[in-house]
């Protein structure tokens, strides 16, 4: 479900990439290059890349998840949107 996609970090609603390159139907490594090819159309808050500290918290959480979803490996993006 889409809701459970969003994410509140940093005070703000965010998607992580994979989960908007998912909703897109496309790999999170194609989104990615198009955003970095198109960097200058989106504003200075559209986006922030993730710090270590947020990607560790994100996969301690998805480590629990995995106990009701063991074939589940998480996966980690560096960006918000």
């Amino acid at each position: 479900m889409l809701l459970q996609q969003i994410l509140l970090l940093r005070g703000r609603k965010v998607m992580l990439d994979r989960d908007l390159a998912a909703l897109y139907g496309v790999e999170t490594k194609i989104l990615n290059q198009a955003v970095n090819r198109n960097i200058k159309r989106f504003p200075p808050d559209f986006m922030f890349r993730l710090a270590k500290v947020e990607l560790r918290q994100l996969l301690r959480s998805q480590i629990c998840d995995l106990k009701e979803r063991p074939w589940q490996a998480p996966q980690i993006s560096g960006r918000g949107f």
